[in-house]
């Protein structure tokens, strides 16, 4: 297998995994995440018991969370390895969204090389105080970073560097396979997420659903609900 073709294929994986963390915290959630672990566990030398590894519900919410942002580092080291096995030079590149697409993958996986779990910015000299843009698809400005704690709005957020990674692949390293054919399965729920807000249709109103009075919701809150739904009808 030539070596661009495989590299295609690590930055599918990459995103597979993305795709898959984004189900797991969204089944999580909901209670609809299996926590099923082995009873016993042999693995090379090593013996674990179900009491070693199994899940409460609060440790798999906090597990599936972190598991949707450890994606999001295997997809900047990905992007950043294509990158280099692709261009020569790649943070020297003529072409300005390759050098971003590398610098901006490069930043991130710094960030959180030394500390996976709370990731850090750690800005390189030559790279502070700039802005590194790919088109309309992820932007990060460097500007007095260096040291801060890392915060997906410094870039746009989780689907900037999903959008990042497919953008690499398709654009940068020219992938003809982006399954336009590929058959997906209907969803079983309809869910929209804002964020990390998730919003999911239901058929009717559950029987333990407590009633809000919307008078008192917007006194406490000072939003106005009532005419908010006007307006929205």
């Amino acid at each position: 297998m030539a070596e661009k073709e495989q590299t295609i294929i690590e930055l599918k994986i990459a995103e597979l995994q993305f795709r898959l963390s984004v189900a797991v915290r969204l089944a999580t959630t909901f209670n609809r995440q299996p926590l099923e672990v082995p009873t016993q566990w042999s693995h090379g030398k090593h013996l674990v018991s179900y009491e070693e590894i199994a899940l409460r519900k609060d440790q798999a919410d906090i597990a599936a969370q972190y598991l949707k942002q450890t994606a999001t580092y295997l997809m900047s080291i990905t992007i950043k390895e294509a990158l280099k096995k692709t261009f020569i030079d790649p943070k020297n590149s003529k072409n300005n969204n390759v050098v971003s697409a590398y610098q901006i993958a490069r930043l991130i996986r710094n960030a959180f090389a030394h500390s996976p779990i709370r990731p850090q910015w750690s800005i390189d000299p030559d790279c502070r105080n700039k802005v590194f843009a790919v088109e309309d698809i992820i932007s990060l400005d460097t500007k007095d970073l260096d040291g801060k704690q890392f915060d997906w709005r410094h870039y746009g957020g989780l689907l900037a560097l999903f959008r990042l990674s497919k953008y690499v692949r398709i654009n940068l390293l020219e992938d003809t396979d982006i399954g336009k054919n590929r058959t997906i399965p209907k969803p079983d729920h309809e869910i929209i997420m804002q964020g990390d807000l998730i919003l999911e249709q239901i058929d009717k109103i559950p029987d333990d659903a407590v009633e809000v009075d919307p008078t008192k919701f917007t006194e406490e809150t000072g939003i106005d609900i009532v005419s908010s739904h006007d307006t929205q009808n």
